[in-house]
């Protein structure tokens, strides 16, 4: 196990806030990484997926939360 995910078990473990929070911080960045990766990985740009899904380039931007970077 990596000391990353030691810290955070064991964070996890003495306070359950942090973990609740953790959980539901982690499920949020994922909604944004997976679908960036999965392009990534076809070789599309955002407006070639954009142009596919048949929406604005805005809609599927890399933009996480209040504009930071997902």
């Amino acid at each position: 196990m990596r000391d990353l995910e030691k810290y955070i078990n064991g964070r996890k473990r003495r306070d359950a806030e942090f973990g609740e929070g953790f959980e539901a911080g982690y499920s949020n960045f994922k909604v944004g990484v997976l679908p960036k990766q999965a392009r990534e990985r076809a070789g599309m740009t955002q407006d070639e997926e954009a142009r596919k899904l048949r929406t604005k380039k805005s809609a599927i931007s890399d933009q996480g939360p209040r504009g930071t970077t997902a």
